[in-house]
């Protein structure tokens, strides 16, 4: 490392020294009850809505598009308002803390969901050796304009692959991170986020009574982008949970299994050198928030 790599480490140290200091006492308890009620608004939003319809249809799931989007739109002065109570001024902007930032844009896309689809390369193998298309027809329907058509118009569709993805990944991630992070630290942080975000789905387990598959993304937000965990979430929608008993049924199981724990195995090794904020820019605006060294954050 040279001098200016010191000069700048050092400044960024004494930067996150900085904004540490000024926290008041409390605020773990300010943070969290901030959270809940963040997660409470937007689960209530989604019964604002009076109806003896399904969640699945088209009226209703029109209804939920409109009060999600309002909470996530306002969801932001959550934040705002948890900085202007606790005192806590960080150097980087609001929207840079939660991940709205253009630099490192193209690692964010790419890195994340990457790494996602190597999480989940049995159930691709599997998917591709069911498939009855070929690699070009597929090609060709995937850039085939009537087939995005058909998509977009499909309400169940933009909200499992768009609205969903996109709101809670906002509400549960980008606005709840930088307000955790400060009180427990950038690691405990991340994996807190996920208990705020199971208020969020309890809902569906009265709705449909079954198990529903979590989102492995959030981790991600610690690269500092929030568009990395909206695309990861996507893909995690669309794979839905891996069928382990049709893989196991499946007459080219070994192939497959041997997948599955391939997928599993890369996806811990690349996980750490993956998520490195130094593809993002060092550091990340979430990190400038605590003085916690960690793997996260250096």
């Amino acid at each position: 490392m040279n001098d200016d790599d010191d000069l700048m480490s050092s400044f960024h140290s004494d930067q996150l020294h900085a904004n540490v200091a000024s926290v008041p006492d409390g605020l773990c308890w300010v943070s969290v009850l901030s959270c809940l009620l963040l997660a409470c608004s937007y689960v209530g939003s989604l019964y604002v809505w009076k109806s003896d319809l399904p969640r699945d249809h088209p009226a209703v799931i029109k209804r939920r598009f409109t009060s999600v989007l309002i909470v996530s739109a306002l969801s932001p002065v959550f934040v705002w308002a948890w900085k202007e109570f606790t005192g806590i001024q960080p150097g980087p902007s609001l929207l840079a803390l939660m991940g709205i930032r253009l630099e490192g844009l193209i690692p964010a896309i790419i890195l994340p969901l990457l790494l996602t689809m190597v999480l989940f390369l049995g159930p691709l193998i599997q998917l591709a050796m069911d498939c009855p298309w070929g690699f070009i027809n597929g090609m060709k329907v995937v850039v085939d304009p009537c087939f995005w058509t058909l998509c977009l118009g499909d309400m169940r569709w933009l909200r499992n692959q768009v609205v969903a993805p996109l709101t809670e990944e906002l509400v549960f991630r980008a606005c709840m991170l930088p307000m955790l992070v400060p009180c427990a630290g950038p690691s405990t942080a991340i994996f807190t986020c996920p208990l705020f975000f199971g208020v969020a789905h309890f809902h569906h387990v009265i709705e449909l009574l079954r198990f529903r598959q979590g989102t492995v993304s959030g981790i991600f937000l610690s690269a500092g982008h929030l568009v990395g965990p909206v695309l990861c979430h996507s893909f995690c929608n669309y794979m839905g949970f891996p069928a382990l008993s049709t893989a196991l049924d499946h007459p080219h199981r070994l192939t497959i299994l041997s997948f599955y724990v391939l997928g599993v195995v890369l996806f811990f090794l690349l996980i750490f050198p993956m998520t490195d904020p130094f593809f993002y820019g060092f550091p990340t605006p979430v990190c400038t928030l605590t003085s916690t060294s960690g793997s996260i954050c250096s």
